[in-house]
């Protein structure tokens, strides 16, 4: 039981960032063959994070009426169509609505699955499945990135996206045949209790600076890997699709310096910790100004390890942070989170049409000096 179980939260997790940063890697060839530049490109892939900062917090409400396993096969089953819509529309206009409708159903994929394991699993397991599932998000997420590139380079990218949808359904059967309906899970308070723990939050400011790190974090990783792939699709680099998403293995970096965020927290605090990244993460991207790939590359890599290790401390912060309803703690979190990925992917497309990449990299410093003045600021260790 416990093996179909793995399997079957392992293809949930792969499956949704598969889906979710798909179109990284085919930037520039969208541009060139829809004639629109950087900025309006990107919505492909702001419009997903958007609908998912825009639904996640009212996600486990509706499963916990309907049902986990029913909410997550029902939503991967219906990822199937926007996925393939994608891959058949012709305009941009198309292209970002069907993604935005991918982003509406990605939350009850992955939110309603990491609940399921805490209901169904006792402790010792559901860390272990945890594990597994977040080792398959990553893969998905990496793959994501570099399968589009490569399939567009031989089919197309309509092909691609075709084909994401087909590995989407496969996975969606999966799931559905291998995972055990819920037995144990507990019906929220409802909606409206939910927003009144909201706005609490909302008055806490050492939650709030943390969903604003939050907010920053994933700005600075949809701002960075958006808009480089422009910067090195372009001369003197001319990266091709496959190549552009052979470039996002550096998201690999975050597999293991998550495994050392416990013992970094013990050792430094979580306040020194992040501001330190934050540092590391600025001379990262410092390093992709340098007129060399392989060093760009370890630049993004740097970034990347950093980057990751932030968004473990910060999620867990808030979850230590939270007097009380910390499953709307963490929901806020996410939505903030995933806004500033909205706002990453369309708000350095300004600075990058006038200055190319340097003032892509340069509103990102900024954004890197705000989440470690935010942390200094606000964050009180005694909280934890």
């Amino acid at each position: 039981m416990l093996d179909r179980r793995r399997t079957a939260v392992a293809l949930a997790g792969f499956i949704t960032f598969l889906n979710l940063y798909s179109p990284q890697a085919l930037l520039p060839l969208l541009a060139k063959e829809l004639g629109a530049g950087a900025g309006e490109v990107s919505l492909t892939v702001s419009a997903t994070t958007l609908a998912i900062a825009l639904i996640a917090p009212f996600t486990g409400t509706v499963a916990d009426v309907l049902g986990r396993k029913r909410v997550i096969v029902a939503a991967m089953l219906a990822l199937v169509a926007p996925t393939a819509l994608v891959g058949l529309s012709t305009t941009l206009h198309g292209i970002v609505f069907w993604r935005f409708v991918q982003g509406l159903l990605l939350p009850p994929v992955f939110a309603v699955t990491i609940a399921y394991v805490g209901d169904e699993l006792p402790a010792a397991e559901a860390t272990s499945v945890t594990g597994i599932y977040l080792s398959a998000s990553s893969f998905g997420g990496f793959l994501g990135r570099l399968l589009p590139g490569m399939l567009a380079e031989s089919i197309g990218w309509q092909g691609a996206f075709l084909t994401l949808a087909a590995i989407t359904l496969i996975a969606a059967a999966g799931v559905a045949l291998l995972l055990p309906r819920e037995r144990r899970f507990q019906r929220s308070p409802g909606l409206a209790a939910s927003a009144r723990q909201m706005l609490r939050h909302l008055a806490n400011p050492q939650l709030v600076a943390t969903y604003a790190v939050g907010f920053g974090v994933l700005f600075t990783f949809i701002a960075s890997f958006t808009y480089v792939n422009f910067h090195l699709a372009a001369p003197p680099y001319n990266l091709t699709p496959g190549e552009l998403g052979a470039i996002f293995v550096v998201y690999l970096t975050g597999v293991g310096t998550t495994l050392l965020t416990g013992r970094a927290v013990a050792r430094f605090g979580r306040r020194n910790l992040v501001v330190a990244l934050a540092a590391l993460w600025a001379l990262g991207m410092g390093l992709t100004l340098v007129p060399s790939l392989p060093v760009i590359v370890l630049g993004l890599a740097i970034g990347a390890g950093s980057g990751f290790v932030c968004q473990a401390v910060a999620t867990g912060f808030v979850a230590v942070s939270a007097r009380d309803g910390r499953s709307s703690a963490v929901g806020l979190y996410v939505t903030f989170y995933y806004i500033g990925g909205s706002v990453g992917g369309v708000l350095p497309g300004l600075p990058f049409a006038r200055f190319g990449w340097p003032g892509a990299v340069a509103i990102v410093l900024v954004m890197l000096a705000l989440i470690a003045g935010f942390v200094a600021l606000f964050w009180r260790e005694n909280a934890a």
